[in-house]
């Protein structure tokens, strides 16, 4: 549940509790404004017609500049109520997230700011370090730093609502983000050439089909989890597909001039990349995040047809390619 409290001009209030009853939310409850004053009107809105209210509050209140819509959490509420689903039965499945609390989380980490990267170059280093010395404990450090995970999701949940300027921030933070550990592990291994066949060096320069369904399911698990509310699921998510270990493999041997390993290492980051935008964004789709408008769902449409058929190809060429270089190499 949220407590949604909306501050507008008085003439509105009338409005504002016919759309509180016509979703029956869970409570209601006003202060009576003095003259020229503006009302306050908090809602207690369960999670299954949460994005309903939303989206009719900013129908009405759209064009009012003075007026706020703030979305606050609730630890509980006593007596326990029990959540129903908009189709009236108990414990059916729902988006415990609105799309406007996603886009507010989501936006935070396509930020290209000095701690982004101060993030990605103190995650080279761990993950550098730890694929060197051979250490797993290491190399899960730096995964779980994952500052290259936000980027990507952004940029799947942009184009799911076809927001161009969150998409292109995205593409440009994680390009960033990618480009310095590229440039730290070149250097890398450029100069520290003694050891640079560790194991876990050598299971990140190949990558099979299996590797293709972990990275689609992960990358969907880690949308299901920021839908839900469900953080802490999204650390075995940074494991299970992580994004910079194989990014620094790759720079360290083309640093080192192992041009074969650096191929199979590019594969390995490709696939990663690709399946996470591809499986987060048929997620969004399943979980019904979609834009409010109709010009906007007008405009998200013709998105996710040309994005979703760019991961597709993309996809299709990858697995291509890993097939004809297990059989060259067989």
């Amino acid at each position: 549940m949220r407590i949604i409290e909306v501050i507008a001009d008085t003439g509105h209030l009338d409005t504002l509790l016919g759309i509180a009853e016509q979703h029956e939310v869970a409570d209601v409850w006003f202060n009576t404004p003095g003259e020229g004053e503006r009302s306050v009107l908090r809602m207690l809105v369960n999670d299954a017609t949460r994005q309903a209210v939303i989206d009719a509050l900013q129908n009405v209140l759209g064009a009012s500049e003075d007026a706020r819509i703030i979305i606050q959490p609730v630890e509980a509420v006593l007596p326990r109520r029990e959540e129903k689903s908009e189709n009236g039965k108990p414990g059916a499945d729902s988006v415990s997230q609105t799309r406007e609390e996603l886009y507010n989380r989501i936006q935070r980490d396509t930020c290209l700011d000095s701690t982004f990267l101060l993030l990605v170059c103190l995650s080279t280093v761990v993950a550098c370090i730890g694929l060197i010395e051979d250490n797993v404990a290491v190399i899960v450090g730096a995964m779980v730093i994952a500052p290259l995970l936000g980027p990507n999701i952004a940029l799947a949940f942009a184009t799911s609502l076809g927001d161009s300027q969150l998409m292109w921030q995205a593409l440009k933070t994680n390009l960033a983000g990618l480009g310095l550990t590229l440039i730290m592990s070149i250097i890398t291994g450029f100069v520290w050439q003694s050891n640079l066949h560790s194991s876990e060096i050598m299971v990140r320069t190949d990558v099979g089909l299996a590797g293709v369904v972990l990275a689609l399911a992960s990358g969907a698990a880690a949308v299901l989890s920021m839908i839900t509310g469900l953080s802490s699921a999204l650390v075995g998510v940074m494991v299970a597909v992580a994004l910079l270990p194989p990014a620094a493999t790759l720079g360290m041997m083309l640093g080192s001039g192992e041009l074969a390993a650096a191929f199979g290492a590019s594969l390995l980051l490709a696939v990663n990349v690709v399946c996470i935008n591809l499986s987060a964004k048929l997620m969004f789709l399943f979980k019904g995040v979609r834009p409010r408008t109709w010009l906007e769902k007008s405009r998200a449409r013709q998105s996710v047809t040309i994005y979703t058929t760019f991961w597709i190809l993309s996809l299709l060429i990858l697995i291509a390619a890993i097939i004809l270089r297990h059989g060259f190499y067989a």
